[in-house]
């Protein structure tokens, strides 16, 4: 379905038990909602999930760039008063993490919990040259030439040697990525600034990455984890950026339990 958010649309789903908690999903950099469907799968049947497509991506319009975190905060917190959802747990991957960091600091009183995939909270010259070089091959290449380089960056070698049809459904969702929303999340990402407000993240808190991530590598995110008060740290073995198609039992059991204990608690 599509949702308006000030002067554009966004493509939504939402699905799962009517009167359950809700789990709200949000997706990395040149994907779409469809990433979570191993895991809407496992979580459909306790929970209310909302899942969507950032703006420029997948189904959603693509409004002039660049975009900023503070843009995807807002997005999110329209997509929520639409739907009438006051508090929801919230699981983002990569650029989707990173925006649930900046949700737990920014508007913490919306949030249950926060899993946060394979999502360095912040962006080291290395790392912001990074997104540049991805502004600067899809202007000159379009975005069939993001794909391979992404592929290889984002699994493992022993994946990306084997290459399964899992890397098939990522290598589509960045080619049918527009441009302009590829480049202005980029734009965002090269501004990727949450490590210092790490601290004041009230909600519990679960992070998890690959082994293998180049991106956000387990030390980074082990340092993350360790500066969040309720947080707890799982490293995925065998996977790369992208862990919940690279590892989903992993995934889904770390993602799992952080729910029961959750339950339990609460």
């Amino acid at each position: 379905m599509k949702v308006s958010v000030g002067d554009f649309e966004v493509n939504c789903e939402v699905e799962g038990v009517e009167d359950g908690p809700w789990i709200t999903f949000s997706h990395a950099l040149g994907n779409n909602l469809s990433l979570w469907d191993d895991q809407v799968e496992l979580l459909k049947d306790r929970f209310r999930i909302l899942r969507y497509d950032h703006r420029g991506h997948g189904g959603s319009d693509a409004p002039p760039g660049p975009y900023s975190f503070d843009d995807l905060m807002q997005d999110a917190i329209a997509l929520l008063d639409h739907f009438g959802i006051e508090k929801t747990h919230w699981v983002g991957l990569s650029i989707g993490g990173m925006l649930g960091y900046g949700m737990a600091q920014n508007h913490g009183d919306r949030l249950l919990s926060l899993t946060a995939c394979d999502s360095r909270p912040d962006a080291p010259p290395d790392y912001a040259a990074y997104f540049q070089y991805r502004i600067d091959t899809a202007r000159e290449k379009g975005m069939e030439g993001v794909v391979e380089p992404t592929i290889t960056r984002w699994f493992t070698p022993a994946t990306v040697a084997a290459n399964p049809p899992s890397l098939d459904k990522v290598r589509n969702m960045l080619r049918s990525t527009n441009p302009v929303g590829h480049e202005g999340c980029c734009e965002a990402l090269k501004r990727l600034a949450f490590g210092p407000g790490l601290g004041k993240i009230a909600v519990p808190t679960l992070i998890i990455g690959g082994d293998e991530d180049k991106g956000a590598p387990p030390e980074v995110l082990a340092e993350a984890a360790a500066a969040i008060p309720d947080c707890r740290h799982v490293v995925i073995e065998k996977a790369g950026h992208i862990a919940n198609i690279e590892n989903p039992a992993a995934v889904n059991a770390a993602l799992l339990a952080f729910m029961d204990e959750l339950t339990v608690t609460a």
